[in-house]
């Protein structure tokens, strides 16, 4: 027998739960449908969304060929097998074009992808395809050309609410059994968005039936799925999603946030090496000059995380997270370096002066090769006012000391030094 999730897989796009800003009145997948007009495609979504019952109702409601691959198994001949098939058939001569479905299109390699830019070009096919990974990311940019790119999200509870009701309604051996819904938090929790998912689960309850009777407890729910898999892909979306959430926390002084995103990652799997590093860069570019210990420490956290490894990291992680995050911010650093790299661009290769070029040789120092030059620690406080910049950009200002106590005593103390003063 199949799968629940399959029976209860919708025929017509009216039983279609979910997805309303594409399927809704004014969706586009709507307008496709009933003009009868279907573009190539990439659906992108998480699992149990709705990408591959779309597919096939797309498929249905506009009476057209539909072909499906799994990139998981398939590759170019698998490709090449459907084409021969499709001009055997004759469906080239026919009045709609056929749909080739590929799922999981991020599992293609490019040179796979790149075999279905001529016939998605040529019109041989519609392609949808299907992925739960950011196609920035994971799909040629010529294949993401050709295509629609349609975002669907997580199922809400109420989606997931109206689809429980209409399996046990309609599905003939979940009507053998009587369904006592006492407690549905758990379920609905665990099911995370995903149909799927949320009819496996009940799938699975109905082994624990007592005389026809299925009763839904948290408890029970939580004997069947012990914790909830986290949504977090090292290689894809949630990745990045999650890990600008982790920096933009610490860069915000929130050290819960930021402890939290640590926390999501560590549990996805992440490698520690990744996060440390991460934190090196945060240290630099938005702490920086106002604290200069928090770059020793994010190195030294990156040393000990290897030495040391999981699980006992994820405490010397914590640690340093937290100083980074309540430590106070300078983005200074980073700005001088990315103003300093625009002048550079735009002036290309100034001259070195004079004063400053090394004179190895004799003909050197004919031609003033460094002469004038006033070495720093013949002076007082080894500080001595002279020209280091090239000519043209003589007056230029990189570094801008931000307004913290650490770069307000560099600034005070390099105002007092271009003065004749005394910095103390």
């Amino acid at each position: 027998m199949k799968p629940l999730a399959e029976r209860m897989r919708p025929k017509t796009l009216a039983q279609f739960v979910g997805q309303e800003h594409l399927t809704g009145k004014d969706g586009p997948i709507r307008f496709a449908i009933s003009k009868n007009v279907v573009p190539s495609m990439i659906l992108w979504g998480p699992p149990g969304s709705g990408k591959t019952t779309l597919a096939k109702l797309i498929a249905n409601e506009t009476e057209r060929e539909f072909f499906q691959l799994n990139a998981v198994d398939s590759g170019v001949k698998q490709i090449r097998d459907i084409i021969t098939q499709i001009e055997k058939s004759g469906s080239l001569l026919r009045t709609h074009t056929p749909i080739l479905f590929i799922d999981e299109i991020h599992r293609f390699s490019k040179s796979q992808q790149d075999a279905l830019l001529n016939i998605v070009e040529n019109g041989t096919v519609k392609l949808i395809a299907a992925t739960t990974e950011n196609p920035s990311f994971e799909v040629i940019n010529p294949l993401q050309s050709r295509c629609q790119v349609y975002v669907l999200n997580d199922l809400s509870q109420e989606d997931l609410e109206k689809i429980l009701s209409y399996a046990i309604e309609n599905d003939e051996e979940l009507k053998k059994y009587r369904f006592v819904l006492k407690e549905h938090d758990a379920l609905f929790h665990f099911s995370g968005g995903d149909a799927r998912k949320l009819l496996n689960i009940i799938e699975m309850l109905m082994s624990f039936a007592e005389e026809n009777t299925v009763t839904v407890t948290n408890e029970k729910v939580e004997k069947i799925i012990q914790h909830k898999s986290y949504a977090y892909d090292k290689k894809g979306e949630n990745h990045y999603d999650i890990i600008s959430a982790f920096i933009k926390s610490v860069r915000g002084s929130d050290p819960d946030a930021a402890v939290y995103w640590l926390a999501r990652m560590l549990e996805g799997g992440e490698d520690i090496r990744f996060i440390a590093r991460r934190l090196i860069i945060l240290a630099a570019e938005d702490i920086g000059m106002a604290n200069p210990n928090a770059l020793l420490l994010a190195n030294a956290c990156f040393q000990s995380v290897i030495v040391v490894g999981m699980p006992e990291a994820r405490i010397i992680l914590s640690e340093t997270v937290i100083y980074l995050a309540t430590s106070p911010k300078s983005n200074s650093s980073y700005m001088a370096i990315k103003q300093a790299e625009k002048t550079v661009r735009e002036t290309k290769n100034l001259q070195v002066p004079l004063h400053l070029r090394n004179a190895p040789t004799k003909l050197m120092k004919e031609m003033d090769y460094g002469k004038d030059y006033k070495y720093a620690h013949d002076f007082d406080n080894n500080f001595v006012t002279q020209q280091y910049l090239p000519d043209e950009i003589a007056s230029y200002q990189f570094y801008v000391p931000a307004n913290n106590s650490k770069e307000q005593d560099v600034k005070r103390r390099m105002g007092a030094l271009k003065t004749g003063k005394n910095p103390g």
